[in-house]
């Protein structure tokens, strides 16, 4: 999911019902005004701003699954009826802008998309002086605010997760270990703010050039801090596709040892699958989407549309079943902000999430470990912000 990070910043139950999500509060008292009135009973018309139209295979592919888990959601709910309408924003901030304004015209009462950070941040501007909410799928945290909201698991919810959890197991003295790039840079401050706001400690930072010689040679000297640091656990927010499979093999043959000091990661160790084969990853933590939940989705997906959902794709089908829970209230300011960040939230297709007033969102994930080249789950995720995991 990390994928869609990009740098841009925005200046102004193990059971489930068919729905699959389900508004689990009454919203908050109303604190702002932004967002459409709507009519209660009558279908809810919502634009849906997809990649399609760029040329790209990859962006057709997603485009598709996004609008595929929207209707998927739209099947499964009851008693409200949403008036969906899908623009193509070819991956372009421009056009991305040009479509959000065309489907306020055309009537869309809140915006569901797009992916991009850059395209949603377009998209947010373009229509903020015409009341309408933005739901993006990014998960990139500097473009929320004012009216756009963004979807996608963020860094600070892994690393609040993760560190929260080093801590309750007696390895919260961290050290991080980072990438010298803007995303890899993101996630290391998002790990030492959730160091700083909890009852871990920082035992140091060090960064690497991102090519393999400057791994290599940044190697002994990031070990030797580790082991002179007194450092528990090591936080690397390198992926599979970048960094992490020449860290994992690395740090270990220079002295830092798996079995003495915790490796936990920033990002998803199990993508590809092939990924939890690596030596130096066994026993290593990082965070899931609830499991159970997650394989429910992509069973009715892949029972609807004869192939697995794109993994960003649940984000369409949280937003929608979202749209549905609140309009079901009645209210005709189901779409207000203050309705959108009601404090406890939503039981989305892999887990519970909330809205914040900020723009961003808090979602509950489980704990991971590999052990033996297998995926097991070593603390579940919460399944209400009440719980243990908050």
């Amino acid at each position: 999911m990390f994928a869609v990070f990009q740098g841009a910043r925005k200046t102004a139950v193990a059971v489930f019902s068919i729905a699959s999500l389900i508004f689990l509060s009454a919203c908050n008292p109303q604190t702002s005004s932004v967002g459409q009135s709507i009519k209660p009973g009558k279908p809810i018309p919502v634009a849906l701003l997809v990649p399609g139209g760029s040329g790209s295979a990859t962006d057709a592919l997603l485009a598709r699954s996004l609008e595929n888990a929207a209707r998927l959601a739209m099947s499964e709910l009851s008693d409200v009826k949403i008036d969906l309408k899908v623009y193509n924003t070819a991956g372009d901030p421009n056009q991305a802008a040009r479509m959000a304004v065309e489907a306020v015209k055309g009537g869309a009462k809140i915006i569901l998309g797009p992916v991009f950070a850059k395209n949603a941040n377009a998209a947010g501007l373009a229509v903020a002086n015409r009341n309408v909410n933005v739901l993006s799928f990014s998960n990139n945290t500097t473009i929320a605010g004012g009216n756009v909201f963004v979807l996608g698991n963020t860094f600070e919810n892994t690393a609040k997760r993760l560190v929260r959890y080093a801590s309750s197991q007696g390895k919260g003295r961290i050290m991080i270990v980072h990438g010298n790039d803007g995303s890899e840079s993101a996630g290391r401050d998002a790990i030492q703010k959730a160091i700083s706001s909890s009852g871990a400690t920082l035992a140091g930072v060090s960064g690497f050039e991102l090519s393999q010689n400057g791994i290599v040679n940044a190697i002994p000297a990031i070990s030797r801090q580790v082991k002179s640091s007194g450092a528990q656990s090591v936080f690397l927010t390198s992926g599979t596709s970048g960094a992490l499979p020449f860290l994992a093999g690395l740090l270990p043959e220079n002295g830092v040892d798996p079995a003495t000091t915790q490796f936990i990661g920033l990002q998803r160790w199990d993508i590809p699958a092939n990924a939890v084969s690596l030596p130096g990853l066994q026993n290593g933590w990082f965070a899931i989407p609830d499991p159970a939940l997650s394989k429910q989705f992509r069973g009715r997906y892949e029972a609807r549309y004869g192939a697995p959902p794109h993994p960003i794709a649940g984000l369409a089908y949280d937003g929608i079943a979202a749209i549905g829970a609140l309009a079901k209230s009645g209210n005709a300011k189901a779409l207000s902000t203050s309705a959108l960040t009601s404090a406890q939230g939503f039981a989305g297709v892999s887990g519970i999430f909330r809205l914040r007033g900020d723009g961003t969102n808090e979602r509950g994930l489980a704990v991971a470990q590999i052990q033996n080249g297998q995926v097991l789950v070593i603390d579940p995720a919460p399944r209400s912000f009440s719980g243990a995991g908050f």
